[in-house]
């Protein structure tokens, strides 16, 4: 009996639902809709009811925003093709009047990146630089300067004018590639130049002081870094026995300052200090400051 009861219950025909639609009152209308599921089914006595209907509400708001958005989507459509009917007619373009083809004032043209750098960078391999049409080595006797050309050119393409203290040198026809002033005197006599395989100009310019480094080789480039030079010891001991003790001095003096040591001259100076005040132990140098 008691499984007939529940079929009964199973097949019993729902209540019809009557009530209409108020846009000024539609929590009414979802009241009557709650109260109708309540006395037709068990659905508001679980414990997932309020759960699931939030997230049918959810559910409904997406497929709202969605049908809204395919709205707005169909009334841009019409808009877009109006504006590429209109953009597609001849607009009127005036012609440049005679005043405005005269020169104008030359434009400030942004410095290349190695330029903006304020202090000193780190030489080549060669202790120089290398720049988009030329680059430039050094040791502490010669400058050597490369120019890339193009392939084939001959001797009587190039002009080169090496003075003791300027370089000019290009292609005939063009703006020079290098025009400017040294960064120290050279000997113009010991400086020549050749075109090595016929698509690189070499220039060679002997130092009129040999015994310092070049901070650039033409006058606007970039500041190297001389403490970061780091001469080809297999060349020492082509150098007679006075410079090259000056070159080992200064090579030392380099080292110490990077490593924030004393140089040469100062150790020798805290040897004689040291020597004089073994040899006066009598006087007191506890409170003395050395300069």
């Amino acid at each position: 009996m008691a499984i007939i009861s529940d079929m009964q219950e199973e097949t019993r025909p729902s209540v019809p639902f009557n009530a209409s639609l108020d846009p000024s009152n539609p929590l009414g209308f979802l009241e009557k809709v709650i109260d109708f599921i309540g006395k037709e089914s068990d659905f508001l006595l679980k414990d997932s009811a309020e759960k699931e209907i939030a997230t049918a509400v959810t559910v409904a708001k997406k497929r709202l925003s969605e049908v809204e958005k395919k709205k707005k989507k169909e009334t841009v459509k019409p808009i877009e093709k109006k504006l590429t009917k209109e953009s597609v007619e001849p607009m009127e373009v005036e012609k440049p009047k005679k005043d405005s083809l005269k020169p104008t004032e030359p434009m400030e043209v942004d410095k290349p990146k190695e330029e903006e750098k304020t202090g000193p960078i780190v030489p080549n391999k060669g202790n120089g630089l290398d720049f988009e049409k030329y680059s430039w080595t050094q040791n502490l006797q010669e400058v050597t300067i490369t120019i890339p050309i193009p392939s084939g050119t001959n001797s009587r393409s190039v002009t080169c004018e090496i003075k003791k203290n300027r370089l000019k040198v290009g292609l005939r026809g063009q703006d020079p590639i290098i025009d400017g002033e040294f960064f120290n005197a050279v000997k113009p006599d010991d400086c020549f130049w050749n075109i090595e395989d016929q698509k690189i100009i070499s220039v060679l310019l002997t130092k009129q002081d040999q015994m310092q480094w070049w901070k650039y080789c033409v006058k606007g480039e970039p500041e190297i870094d001389t403490q970061k030079v780091e001469p080809e010891s297999s060349k020492l001991s082509d150098l007679d026995p006075e410079t090259r003790s000056s070159v080992e001095k200064m090579m030392f003096d380099q080292r110490q300052k990077q490593m924030g040591l004393p140089t040469s001259d100062e150790i020798e100076k805290q040897d004689m200090m040291k020597k004089f005040m073994s040899q006066h132990p009598e006087m007191n140098f506890s409170n003395a400051k050395f300069n």
